[in-house]
């Protein structure tokens, strides 16, 4: 199926969001070529007249603006990247979907893990650890996965309700959240764009967690639990890296005959 117009501008001005939200050194990455020929796209032109518009100096306040273009651009390609920031851009998560080409899933959500493809449709990934020193010792962290063929082995079927249910609760910042999504007076809210976000991989799509509350069952109230009463099967490395210790962690893999998804959760200090 031929890509929507459009969709090539899109990509290349979104890769250069976030290489201008990502540089650290002095000089900042230019303009791609013939990306202005592609204004005619009006998210195109709109991002391009803000970003235009964003003083170069200081560079610490324009990446700062730089990352809130980004992030208001990437919402405005589509309701499920909007779905995705809203819900799982504030807490420490990672969520990347990757292509089938393996008969055995588990060898596609590993090259998920290790960030070795790409969404098969550019859609937004959500990953603070994508160009993390840390993989310079861990090449997949924060995860540390076991081989493809011990990876189903520590993961439960889920119902999709139950899986909804999960990624409502990766809203929630640590074990001791204060606000738990059951309480809150939004609660349908991150719900609904759970459901969002499984949407896309169809009616047909199967769900896995590491969360050992679903061995007794596919349809555990992940809800009523919240991220304090969920334990799981560490996915996540045991590696003290650069300060931070991650000790905890919630997942949920999604996956269909054309590609599989992967939601996780960390808990870290």
């Amino acid at each position: 199926m031929p890509a929507p117009a459009g969709r090539t501008a899109r990509d290349l001005l979104e890769a250069h969001l976030e290489a201008l939200w990502d540089a650290t050194d002095a000089a900042l990455p230019p303009e791609p070529l013939g990306l202005a020929a592609e204004e005619r796209d009006e998210l195109v032109h709109w991002a391009l007249d803000r970003l235009r518009s964003v003083p170069r100096e200081p560079k610490s306040t324009f990446c700062r603006e730089v990352g809130g273009l980004l992030a208001e651009f990437r919402s405005r390609r589509g309701p499920w990247n909007a779905a995705a920031l809203r819900l799982l851009d504030d807490t420490y998560t990672f969520v990347a979907t990757g292509p089938r080409q393996h008969e055995e899933w588990a060898h596609d959500v590993h090259a998920v893990l290790h960030r070795t493809v790409a969404d098969p449709r550019g859609w937004v990934r959500l990953d603070r650890d994508r160009l993390n020193p840390a993989r310079r010792t861990v090449p997949a962290y924060p995860f540390d996965p076991p081989d493809p063929a011990e990876l189903p082995a520590r993961l439960y079927p889920l119902e999709a309700e139950s899986a909804a249910a999960a990624l409502a609760i990766m809203a929630e910042e640590r074990q001791d959240e204060p606000a738990p999504v059951r309480s809150r007076p939004d609660r349908d809210a991150p719900l609904a764009d759970a459901r969002l976000l499984l949407d896309r991989y169809g009616p047909g799509a199967r769900y896995w967690t590491n969360a050992t509350v679903a061995a007794s069952g596919p349809a555990p109230d992940f809800l009523a639990s919240g991220l304090r009463g969920t334990a799981s099967h560490c996915f996540h490395t045991r590696e003290y890296i650069a300060g931070l210790d991650i000790f905890e962690d919630l997942g949920v893999v999604a996956v269909n005959d054309e590609e599989v998804g992967v939601f996780w959760s960390f808990g870290a200090y």
